[in-house]
């Protein structure tokens, strides 16, 4: 065997085990991420997916104080709509998720623009606007139960000033307790909604503005005709996230109104909550569960498809 043969068996023979550490490194390199999330995945699946799933098996069952799977098909559906009490709480969910979700678009919209104009201590301002979303609603509720209490908060304080038939007793009033649900929620979401907004208008290219400027358009029509139009992704998901913290509000209800006065401010997490855990009526309670979820998905499922579609075209 010449030298040359021999050099070149011998590097074959010495590149075999680099190529295997290389090959056995980058399976490790591609598997690590997969076992890392793995323990996650899981988690999620039981606990989230799977609860869901035995969510709904419960619904269909006639447990009461424990889970018992005597099934019953749809009956606990039909006695939840047979329910004047859930019937209350599906109508204030509209009443209060409408304007819960329109107030804080239109107002999270009119203060991105006015904080847009780059006026001065912007920051500070919209540090001011957001700190309310650093609250919990428990919190919210609670500070709003102070201000809203005739005895204590607004009214009392005007009344202290020598109005003495200035009335705002909202909070006692069965007609009008959900409207300060929608007080609260508001106050601590616009400041949210202000900051998706202006980061919406911040990548604007400033191009556009100074063409409709040089067409002689004016500051509120280039608003309304170029800008909202380019915002429109940023108002789906503004009202998304809304219409989902709308569908789930529960701490809010319990800290503010306690979703009385009787009922009458009662939302379908309170219904849920009241039923499944205080009333022994977990077939019941589960039924509206998945009601509640059912608003969620026919909320989440549009945008998904709307994100999807619009990947597929670009």
């Amino acid at each position: 065997m010449t030298s040359s043969s021999t050099s070149a068996a011998s590097r074959r023979a010495a590149s075999g085990p680099v190529r295997g550490r290389r090959s056995s490194g980058g399976l490790l390199q591609a598997w690590l991420p997969r076992l890392v999330l793995a323990p996650s995945v899981a988690v999620s699946l039981f606990f989230v997916y799977g609860f869901m799933i035995w969510t709904f098996v419960l619904s269909l069952t006639s447990s009461r104080m424990l889970p018992s799977y005597d099934f019953v098909g749809f009956g606990q559906y039909a006695r939840l709509m047979a329910n004047e009490r859930w019937w209350v709480a599906a109508s204030n969910l509209a009443v209060f998720g409408g304007l819960f979700v329109a107030i804080c678009l239109v107002l999270g919209a009119v203060l991105a623009i006015l904080l847009d104009q780059r006026i001065r201590q912007e920051g500070a301002l919209r540090t001011l606007y957001l700190y309310p979303m650093a609250l919990s609603f428990i919190v919210t509720g609670v500070v709003w139960k102070w201000l809203l209490n005739p005895g204590l908060g607004i009214q009392a304080m005007v009344r202290g000033w020598g109005f003495d038939d200035f009335a705002f007793d909202w909070l006692v009033r069965s007609d009008m307790a959900v409207y300060t649900l929608v007080i609260a929620a508001v106050w601590q979401a616009s400041g949210f909604v202000m900051a998706l907004f202006l980061a919406g208008l911040r990548g604007i290219d400033d191009a556009i503005l100074k063409a409709a400027q040089l067409d002689g358009a004016s500051l509120p029509r280039i608003y309304w005709r170029v800008i909202m139009p380019c915002l429109r992704p940023v108002v789906f998901s503004a009202v998304m996230i809304l219409s989902h913290i709308a569908i789930k509000s529960f701490d809010l209800v319990v800290a503010l109104t306690g979703g009385g006065p009787g009922y009458a401010s009662d939302l379908p997490a309170t219904f849920m909550y009241a039923h499944a855990f205080t009333r022994a009526q977990i077939g019941l309670g589960s039924a509206s569960a998945m009601l509640m979820l059912g608003g969620v998905l026919a909320i989440l499922v549009p945008y998904l498809f709307s994100e999807l579609r619009s990947r597929r075209h670009d």
